[in-house]
């Protein structure tokens, strides 16, 4: 199957050739189709398999379509996203796609770390496309100056993500300011019950689509190390000489984490550098553009680099330290083997983590050998499980104890 076969406009086909897309991913070839037919979606499919261009091409399409002639544009398109690297990655794909419509569409991005003033002003001048995080959506929302009346098209991007972020308190306040008859598309790498309840209160007729994740994450080579902590880091010197890899992106636990082992790598001469939420909006767009130039080979990131970002050619994902959940290890190893491509996984685990790990391999259903370098082995023993001491009893008297007390002074004194 190719573009073609959606029966998209010669503009939309042109900037596919441009970019080089030619052959549809398996999401976009079943979520395409049913947009252009006006169906609410609800979507499931590993991160990486093309979710932004299999609801931004039939957007495009149908914006164009029903495009009047000479009137301001109003919002008709309104995309939440958890991250401002997904929002503003989404507002680009717009921007690629739509280039060549003879009226191509305005896009305006709304997020955090930008002047919330400018961000409304653009919004005012014109816009038919907002991309929002969704905590910067509800500030810009609460000034009661943006006109949502027109509104079409409802997307919610990496949906589970926003939950995380407490979406789901705010989503009340999103539906009431939008029209009730739009046309809903929810993508999500996974779909745990809460969001299943928030996708009841978006849409009642939405048609799942879910592809097999095992697809994806099969082109993945994924591999466990066993290292005592203190010797990760000269693990992964040594794997970037051995393996050769081009372009790392290693996640780590928290922010100075990542600065700290982005200091040592270049130390020893590797061109590292750290990303992470406290960096201010320029900063992390100039890290960004740096990786994906490649001048950057190793990029140590915290999980807002797990969701969304489409980097061509990250070669290695390394999970220095293991993520919390499952789940976000399923959206961590989904930043290599972007779009067919073949990538590997590694994760670090010591005597502490293992226990972890299997909860990760249970949940996912994989089931990995564990591996030791030489010269990098892990060695001790792994610590015994002591059970703990029994509770003592607080000083605080029961409520039992205080009538029995009160009962047996109330049988002396009678």
């Amino acid at each position: 199957m190719s573009f073609q076969n959606f029966k998209l406009s010669e503009a939309i086909l042109q900037a596919l050739s441009e970019a080089s897309y030619t052959t549809p991913t398996p999401i976009q070839s079943a979520v395409i189709p049913l947009v252009l037919k006006g169906k609410d979606i609800m979507a499931k499919a590993q991160t990486g398999s093309g979710k932004s261009a299999g609801f931004v091409l039939p957007l495009l399409e149908l914006l164009d379509e029903r495009r009047g002639e000479g009137k301001k544009a109003k919002i008709k398109v309104l995309v939440l996203t958890p991250t401002r690297e997904l929002t503003l990655q989404v507002a680009e794909t717009f921007e690629t796609f739509g280039k060549h419509l003879s009226v191509k569409p305005k896009v305006v991005t709304v997020i955090g770390g930008a002047s919330i003033g400018d961000q409304l002003y653009k919004v005012q001048q014109g816009c038919d496309v907002l991309v929002a995080t969704s905590g910067r959506f509800l500030d810009v929302l609460s000034k009661k100056q943006m006109n949502l009346s027109h509104l079409e098209f409802l997307v919610l991007d990496e949906a589970d993500k926003m939950l995380n972020l407490g979406f789901a308190e705010e989503l009340d306040a999103i539906l009431e300011e939008i029209p009730a008859k739009r046309q809903n598309l929810l993508f999500s790498a996974t779909y745990p019950q809460k969001i299943l309840e928030i996708a009841a209160r978006i849409t009642k007729e939405a048609v799942s689509i879910s592809l097999d994740e095992e697809e994806t994450v099969s082109k993945i080579h994924q591999r466990v190390f066993k290292v005592n902590r203190e010797n990760r880091g000269p693990l992964l010197r040594h794997l970037l000489k051995t393996e050769k890899y081009a372009q790392v992106l290693v996640f780590m636990a928290n922010k100075r984490a990542t600065d700290n082992i982005a200091m040592k790598f270049k130390k020893y001469g590797i061109s590292a550098q750290s990303f992470h939420g406290d960096l201010d909006q320029q900063e992390r767009s100039e890290t960004l553009q740096d990786f994906k130039e490649k001048k950057i080979q190793v990029l140590f990131a915290t999980d807002i680099a797990a969701r969304g970002l489409d980097i061509d050619g990250i070669a290695c994902v390394v999970n220095f330290d293991l993520p919390r959940s499952p789940a976000d290890y399923i959206h961590r190893i989904g930043r290599t083997a972007r779009a067919g491509r073949s990538g590997d996984a590694l994760s670090f685990v010591d005597y502490e983590t293992m226990e972890h790990f299997k909860l990760i391999e249970k949940r996912s259903g994989i089931k990995l050998e564990r591996e030791m370098v030489t010269g990098f082995e892990l060695t001790g023993e792994s610590p015994k499980k002591e059970k703990g001491p029994a509770p003592v009893k607080g000083k605080k008297k029961s409520k039992k104890d205080r009538l029995r007390e009160a009962a047996a002074q109330e049988k002396k004194s009678s």
